[in-house]
């Protein structure tokens, strides 16, 4: 009498643990989708907070929004983002969507206001693009950076 696994329990194992597989998988690259919009969102809002100060601290922003917050240039140096110096705004890619959201310093007629904007594009069903969306709460937008409302 050989000790030994038979063919029918070494093809059993071999499928059970393709079931397992085939479960798990999918669970792994949700978890890392998840942490990657975390990730974006984190930097967006730190960028956010980093503008925001600089702004309140300076009394003006600069045109090239990197210089301004070290989120915004991670979220650049990374491919995420790409920056507009004319219009002094970020638009943020995530998904399928290369437009998924933009924020912008929107500067009024006088030059003596400003506003940071955030527009979100329409998510078409993707779900990267959605959860970033709704991470950052474009609700709160716009904030008001210069002007009358604004005490230095």
């Amino acid at each position: 009498m050989k000790n030994a696994f038979t063919m029918i329990e070494l093809i059993f194992v071999i499928v059970i643990i393709g079931i397992l597989a085939a479960v798990a998988i999918p669970k792994l690259t949700a978890t890392r989708d998840d942490a990657r919009v975390s990730e974006m969102a984190m930097n967006i809002m730190q960028g956010v907070s980093e503008i925001a100060s600089y702004a309140i601290s300076h009394g003006d922003t600069e045109d090239n929004l990197s210089k301004i917050s070290n989120g915004i240039a991670s979220l650049v140096e990374s491919g995420n983002a790409e920056l507009n110096t004319t219009a002094k705004s970020a638009v943020f890619s995530i998904g399928s969507i290369a437009n998924c959201l933009t924020l912008e310093i929107k500067t009024g007629v006088a030059n003596d206001d400003a506003n940071l904007t955030l527009t979100v594009a329409n998510a078409n069903s993707d779900q990267l693009c959605t959860s970033l969306q709704s991470a950052v709460d474009p609700a709160r937008y716009p904030m008001k950076l210069r002007g009358a409302n604004v005490k230095y």
